[in-house]
């Protein structure tokens, strides 16, 4: 194992320092580039594609192609890219995973490469977690790529076919991951060629790339149709599994696997008028009853997913944002539906599927950009061939990591930590408060409110705000709940005063499974 890991880090070290080298070259042209007029910098873009039409690579222009990216972003966006932020952006265009810090800049990082690789107009996709961030960037960075000549699409789910057609015609698009796999499916689906909206599968960054393609690889992608009624049986498995006892079933809470005991097979088969609730003849049957039981039993609503406006929405487990259109298999939602009281969907079969894992190793060229990757580098490069090359930080990390506080009961941890924000939100300062479940934000809440202390909570069942909501809790006296640190991808700028104050304070009410997300939400601060 000890091995394996110096294998990992002598392999990312070795890129960082090739890269670097290239960084240096495209450094000294800056005075080359500054010198150029608008209409000149404007002019590399064709350039640079006649060059490639003579047969030069992408090798070739690729100094030269960052330089001008860099230029062009300072007089278009007033951003200048650090040094550390071309290196990140080498790393992209090799096909390699950059961790960079958050707030150093990944969204102006991914301009270089993407540019770069639209030049040869076989399309570049830019993947974002939510839609919010892709309309951002594609309005933001847009404003540099069309400067430069190139176009700029936006995919978002509510478009239409030809809309879609028009976003991925364009020599670079912003989309979410889950808009760009079910577009896939769509296609896998559709009779004539022409009623595609993908034309291939060339190049994608993908921003949050643990998240997306680790975290997720296998959340499965489903396109439904062929509909099944069963309602009547889901109301009825449902009812008699809430007239169940404990003594009825057996729940292992490890594995969150729950079935019938011997005491509860009885009571099934007396229910339902049956001799041998395990014949053949009942397994629709024994299939409803179980996922009643699962429903009731292992599935936790505020947790595992909310009810909103009538409807069941899953939560996704890794990064607490709503799973809008997403349906769990086999008949387990309808019966969560059950257990809730409201409207039953129909069930479907499965039309088409796919996982992310397989979708993102289509691309004949992958890349990413996250602030916590290191601890997943094996899974990077066993499946998807990419290394994990850890971006220096443009200015020294003045966070201080303070040890963890364990507490006897929950009701202590959680007074010690209302007492901590009170003590700091008297003096200003600003509080991330992070936690691992919707249930437990509202609960931190709750205990805030009595205290008077005015704060925001974002979870998933107001996800539709986590943008704004991030962005001001670097402010003074601003206290903010994150669960599962949704809300990444939008920087936390911290307000006047607040360093003075000792920046932005960060709680963690509870370890992550993943040490990961611990680092996700540790790395807010101390920037």
């Amino acid at each position: 194992m000890a091995g394996l890991f110096k294998r990992l880090f002598d392999s990312g070290y070795r890129e960082l320092k090739r890269v670097e080298k290239i960084a240096n070259k495209i450094d000294a042209l800056a005075p080359v580039m500054k010198n150029l007029s608008d209409d000149e910098l404007k002019n590399k873009t064709n350039e640079f594609k006649q060059r490639l039409v003579n047969g030069e690579t992408l090798e070739d222009l690729l100094v030269e192609a960052f330089a001008v990216v860099r230029e062009a972003s300072t007089r278009v966006l007033g951003m200048t890219p650090f040094y550390v932020q071309l290196v990140g952006g080498l790393v992209l265009h090799y096909g390699n995973v950059a961790e960079m810090k958050t707030g150093e800049g990944k969204t102006l990082t991914a301009t270089m490469p993407a540019y770069l690789n639209a030049l040869t107009g076989k399309g570049v996709h830019i993947v974002t977690v939510n839609e919010y961030l892709a309309r951002r960037d594609a309005t933001d960075m847009g404003r540099l790529f069309n400067w430069l000549g190139l176009s700029v699409g936006l995919n978002l789910h509510e478009m239409s076919r030809e809309e879609k057609q028009q976003a991925f015609s364009c020599d670079i698009t912003y989309t979410t991951n889950n808009e760009l796999a079910f577009d896939y499916l769509r296609d896998n689906m559709v009779l004539y060629q022409k009623d595609m909206v993908l034309r291939g599968l060339n190049y994608a960054i993908i921003d949050e790339v643990d998240s997306i393609i680790i975290d997720e690889a296998r959340t499965p992608l489903i396109i439904s149709g062929g509909k099944k009624r069963n309602a009547n049986l889901y109301r009825a498995a449902d009812a008699f599994v809430k007239s169940l006892t404990t003594e009825d079933y057996d729940y292992d809470l490890r594995t969150r696997n729950v079935q019938l005991s011997e005491q509860g097979i009885a009571k099934a088969e007396k229910a339902f008028g049956i001799s041998n609730l395990f014949d053949v003849s009942h397994a629709v049957l024994l299939h409803h009853i179980n996922n009643a039981l699962k429903a009731n039993i292992v599935m936790q609503r505020d947790v595992d997913y909310v009810v909103h406006n009538g409807e069941v929405i899953i939560v996704d487990p890794f990064t607490g944002r709503l799973m809008h259109g997403r349906q769990w298999s086999e008949g387990l939602h309808q019966a969560v539906e059950a257990k809730e009281g409201v409207k039953i969907k129909e069930e479907t079969m499965t039309m088409a599927t796919i996982t992310f894992q397989n979708f993102f190793r289509m691309y004949n060229k992958l890349a990413g950009m996250t602030g916590t990757a290191k601890t997943e580098e094996e899974e990077f490069l066993d499946i998807y061939n990419m290394y994990v090359v850890e971006v220096p930080t443009n200015k020294p990390v003045i966070r201080i990591d303070d040890e963890d506080l364990i507490f006897a009961t929950k009701d202590a941890k959680y007074k010690a930590l209302v007492e901590d924000v009170l003590e700091r939100h008297k003096k200003g300062q600003p509080v991330l408060i992070g936690t691992i479940a919707v249930e437990t934000s509202e609960l931190i809440s709750e205990y805030l409110r009595k205290k008077g202390i005015k704060h925001n909570v974002l979870n998933a069942k107001n996800h539709e705000r986590e943008a704004e909501i991030i962005a001001h809790a670097g402010e003074k006296y601003a206290v903010t709940i994150a669960t599962n640190m949704a809300g990444r991808g939008t920087d936390i700028k911290l307000g006047p005063g607040v360093v003075e104050l000792g920046g932005l304070a960060v709680l963690g009410t509870e370890r992550h499974e993943s040490r990961r997300i611990d680092n996700q939400l540790r790395g807010r601060s101390g920037r």
